[in-house]
């Protein structure tokens, strides 16, 4: 990936990004199937965002119609990436997983994993 980001962080234009090579993986944050129950029966203010979340190489998702990539320069935590970190109200997967039987492009998301963060800047690169 890094010669997609050395183009973008010297200003690469749209044609220069188009003609690179995407990556086979990203890294992202992320929490696991697995570690759904790890909070339960625990007080809300007792559980710990940094105990779910896990930061790694994921395989970069094939791109939608109705999607681009980014190049993220920053990114935020929001109220959405902690209630997701701590599994409130509900664990995502069970809404990703009905998701992933509504069509060939939302099966995608019914994953082991839930890659968090909805609040990202960046560069358009597909």
């Amino acid at each position: 990936m890094s010669e997609l980001l050395d183009a973008v962080r010297a200003g690469a234009d749209a044609e220069t990004l188009a003609s690179l090579p995407m990556p086979a993986t990203t890294r992202a944050v992320f929490v696991r199937r697995e570690d759904a129950d790890m909070f339960q029966g625990m007080a809300s203010s007792d559980k710990d965002p940094r105990q779910s979340l896990k930061m790694g190489e994921v395989p970069l998702p094939e791109l939608a119609p109705d999607e681009v990539f980014i190049a993220v320069m920053a990114s935020s935590i929001n109220f959405n990436t902690v209630w997701t970190s701590i599994f409130e109200p509900l664990p995502t997967f069970g809404f990703l997983d009905r998701l992933g039987k509504e069509s060939v492009w939302g099966k995608r998301h019914a994953l082991d994993y839930h890659v968090v963060g909805s609040d990202a800047s960046g560069v358009v690169v597909r």
